[in-house]
């Protein structure tokens, strides 16, 4: 199936094992009830949802730092709503979102199946594009931190996939060389097209249902791993 034998498989994170929308439903459900933010839940979500992806987008490109991240992301939101709320509530939103957050601990289809089957047979990895401290808590509140040898975050590596570097770094600290190991992740350009151009071999695990295409082996459900390695 693969050209090299693989040894080590570094997974994504968010969209690929752990299910960000689903525990970021829960959690703005959580804040925006308790503070008495009057949108309706649903209609929040679907404009926040791509105002979110966009933000994160130019948080990848080093267009925007992490707090404006928190910040622009709420307020573009309410804005396209058109609820006018205060930037202090905005503020404490934003806060509170990151920490509890990481208090749903929901998983990707067939993640702990999947982990239990590879666990074995590879040292598996995480590289995230996350911060260091928001995916820390997520790996131990679903239970999967045991899984992972070393957990590369984009914190605190300086930058963010698809940048070289993280990549290297975390071929580094797995001591692997790239053509041994394999990259699953769900975004196209960060996860696929940063690990292919570093050699490492990869598995686009679809589930963001982005376009078809032919830089690697994509999979709709993590099981179908299990009938590739």
């Amino acid at each position: 199936m693969f050209e090299y034998q693989v040894t080590d498989i570094f997974f994504d994170l968010d969209h690929t094992l752990w299910d960000f929308e689903k525990n970021s439903s829960l959690t703005f459900a959580k804040i925006l009830n308790e503070n008495n933010v009057g949108v309706d839940l649903n209609g929040f979500l679907e404009v926040y949802s791509p105002i979110n992806h966009q933000m994160w987008a130019l948080y990848r490109e080093n267009r925007v730092t992490k707090s404006e991240l928190r910040y622009q992301r709420l307020r573009r939101t309410f804005d396209s709503l058109g609820h006018r709320i205060a930037d202090e509530t905005i503020d404490l939103l934003a806060h509170e979102y990151i920490e509890h957050l990481s208090s749903f601990n929901h998983l990707l289809p067939n993640t702990i199946e999947v982990l239990e089957y590879l666990s074995p047979k590879y040292r598996l990895h995480i590289i995230t594009n996350g911060f260091q401290e928001v995916q820390s808590k997520k790996l131990r509140g679903s239970a999967i931190d045991h899984y992972f040898d070393k957990i590369i975050d984009s914190e605190t590596a300086g930058v963010k996939k698809p940048h070289p570097y993280i990549f290297e770094l975390a071929l580094e600290q797995a001591k692997v060389e790239p053509h041994k190991s394999l990259m699953v992740g769900d975004n196209l350009e960060a996860d696929v097209l940063g690990a292919k151009a570093m050699g490492m071999q990869v598995i686009h695990y679809n589930s963001n249902l982005e376009a078809v295409h032919p830089e690697c082996i994509t999979i709709h459900d993590l099981i179908e791993i299990k009938t590739i390695l």
